[in-house]
């Protein structure tokens, strides 16, 4: 509880300030309960920055990269755990080393490679790596499907099922925790990017939140309004895993059920 609280009270800041006047904003003692309660911080950000339109690009580039990314990886663990072929586990331990390799050090070659083919400037390069695995992802959903009795698919083998069919029939309908787990990460992830927009993207009305609020800070803005703007942006993952965050712990706990 006490480290909840802890984690909390920046959250609570940000709330108290996007409600305060711009006079009590840099007082010296800190006030908590706004007084006045200036609602107007909200509309007035929303009429002073394109929030709308930020949130747009944002959601353009989120939903393809949860698909892409849960889809792409439980496909590729599949192969990595309930498939006995030559080399798996030497190819596993290979996809694992990548979780140690820097963004950095891809960077430039990546942005080399899709500026070749005509991508800069446009949301393909921040979208379309998603659908080729994910290695963290793999490892959880590698983990999960361990934990499946192999029973079920020795049983669907027996009557005929092909290994696609015993993946989408069988495995998938047993795998809403992992992958649930794996959107809400795979969402955050794209939701709060910020290296990969400011690379690729050029055109302001194709900024995404990040870079938008990046753009604002530069401006002078007012801040009250900046932490309205906060709020708002936090808010769809709050939302998000308030509906989803039982599914979200037995993913977790689940995934670490065989090594």
């Amino acid at each position: 509880m006490l480290v909840a609280l802890i984690f909390l009270v920046p959250f609570a800041y940000l709330i108290s300030t996007s409600l305060k006047p711009e006079t009590q904003l840099f007082s010296r003692t800190i006030d908590w309960i706004p007084h006045p309660f200036k609602w107007a911080n909200y509309s007035a950000a929303l009429n002073e920055f394109p929030f709308m339109r930020y949130f747009a690009n944002t959601m353009i580039i989120c939903i393809p990269v949860v698909i892409g990314a849960t889809a792409s990886s439980s496909f590729v663990a599949y192969g990595f755990s309930r498939i006995i072929w030559p080399g798996r586990e030497a190819l596993f331990i290979v996809v694992l080393g990548t979780l140690i390799l820097p963004y950095q050090v891809t960077m430039i070659p990546l942005f080399l490679l899709f500026r070749h083919i005509g991508w800069v400037n446009t949301f393909f390069p921040l979208i379309v790596p998603s659908f080729f695995g994910n290695a963290f992802f793999i490892f959880l959903f590698r983990q999960f499907y361990l934990g499946l009795p192999s029973e079920l698919s020795d049983a669907a083998r027996i009557d005929g099922c092909s290994e696609l069919g015993i993946y989408t029939r069988i495995i998938l309908p047993l795998s809403k925790p992992v992958l649930a787990t794996a959107a809400i990460f795979a969402f955050i992830g794209a939701w709060s990017d910020f290296l990969g927009p400011l690379i690729y993207l050029n055109d302001a009305s194709k900024y995404t939140l990040s870079i938008g609020v990046q753009q604002v800070i530069g401006m002078e803005p007012h801040w009250t309004q900046l932490m309205a703007i906060g709020v708002m942006m936090t808010m769809p993952i709050l939302i998000l895993f308030f509906f989803v965050q039982r599914t979200f712990i037995q993913g977790i706990s689940f995934s670490g059920i065989k090594g």
